[in-house]
């Protein structure tokens, strides 16, 4: 372990460009500052008043199937929608300026969403492996489906789990929105490693999970960021993570989109993504909330040989399951910054017992 790491440092995110400060003496802090409530409600497994629960009338009047699995439909109130169904003015007007400093461009695509489950009790934490994979199946159907729509440029595909995430309904679910412009986040990792891979001649994501594993396998805790490993995946708190206990799953070989995994590596996935998701829960015994999205190719140019998927996971626990990490003051003005190193939080969640979720205890 590097000496500066015990002390105020700053660590360089290679994904993005930028840099997070880490101040790892401030975990002694007292707190005396906002703390949410715990989420300990039970769920039925069914819920008449849920408007994702099969056969249940959503609030635009369409009706549920009695679907038994994952089920997919356009969002009721999607932000984006499709070119055609825009007015006439609109679709022959792709941009608007007033000036250089008030420029605005139509964007267009679809947005859906994806119950995980039909039970309205169960998150991916709860789920089976066979179950997850049926979630995989169909992330893979939608980003088929954006890459085959010559209107669509990017398929983000994402899960925000929990009120503290702005989840507006417990049901198991996720979207995926499909723009007619790729977004920011993946448009700037989408940069540097195409930087990387011009420098180097290899992906940068390969070149990191090498390193992490070398990492996990020297066996000493205080350098070991490997959370969870199998076969096709590596689950890491990130060097640079900004979250306290975020996660990034990365496949081990470089695959491009979620849609070039073979079956074993799709049962992989779901295997990690399930016992990623039950950490967290285990935790603190709460239901984990996090937002989790994956980066993948463009839908553009799908077979590009600088893509390497990925998926984030964001969430806002910092000490307990009451004590929320918030983005302030310096954060947002200055640089992001946190307490605990990448290194605690990732041996703090190789502890966690994952023999059973904690309701079942």
């Amino acid at each position: 372990m590097s000496a500066i790491w015990k002390e105020p440092h700053k660590r360089y995110n290679p994904l993005r460009g930028s840099w997070v400060l880490c101040s790892p003496h401030r975990t002694q802090r007292p707190w005396q500052g906002q703390q949410e409530s715990a989420s300990g409600e039970k769920r039925p497994a069914y819920d008449p008043q849920c408007y994702l629960c099969p056969g249940n009338t959503r609030s635009q009047g369409q009706q549920n199937p009695q679907y038994p699995e994952t089920f997919v439909f356009v969002n009721d109130f999607s932000a984006v929608k499709p070119l055609e169904s825009m007015g006439a003015a609109a679709q022959g007007e792709a941009t608007a300026s007033s000036s250089e400093l008030m420029r605005a461009e139509r964007v267009s695509g679809k947005c859906v969403v994806i119950c995980f489950n039909p039970r309205h009790d169960l998150t991916l934490a709860q789920m089976s492996q066979a179950e997850i994979v049926r979630v995989v199946e169909v992330w893979k159907d939608v980003y088929r489906d954006a890459v085959a729509n010559p209107e669509v440029k990017y398929c983000q595909i994402f899960e925000n789990k929990g009120a503290a995430m702005g989840c507006s309904n417990p049901h198991p679910h996720g979207q995926a929105w499909m723009t007619s412009v790729v977004p920011e986040e993946p448009a700037v990792e989408h940069e540097c490693m195409t930087k990387y891979h011009a420098q180097h001649g290899r992906g940068m994501l390969e070149d990191y999970v090498a390193q992490e594993l070398a990492a996990h396998e020297t066996g000493d805790d205080s350098q070991d960021r490997v959370v969870e490993l199998n076969a096709s995946f590596v689950a890491v708190v990130p060097f640079w993570a900004t979250w306290p206990f975020e996660i990034m799953v990365i496949s081990r070989r470089k695959v491009g989109s979620v849609a070039d995994l073979t079956a074993q590596e799709s049962q992989d996935f779901a295997e990690i993504l399930g016992r990623v998701a039950l950490r967290y829960d285990n935790l603190f015994e709460t239901s984990f909330p996090y937002s989790m999205g994956l980066h993948q190719a463009f839908a553009e140019h799908s077979e590009s040989s600088v893509e390497h998927l990925h998926v984030h996971f964001y969430p806002p626990l910092l000490r307990s399951a009451t004590v929320k990490k918030f983005l302030v003051g310096f954060e947002m003005l200055g640089m992001p910054q946190r307490d605990l190193t990448p290194e605690t939080a990732a041996s703090t969640l190789r502890k966690v017992n994952i023999d059973k979720h904690y309701t079942e205890k």
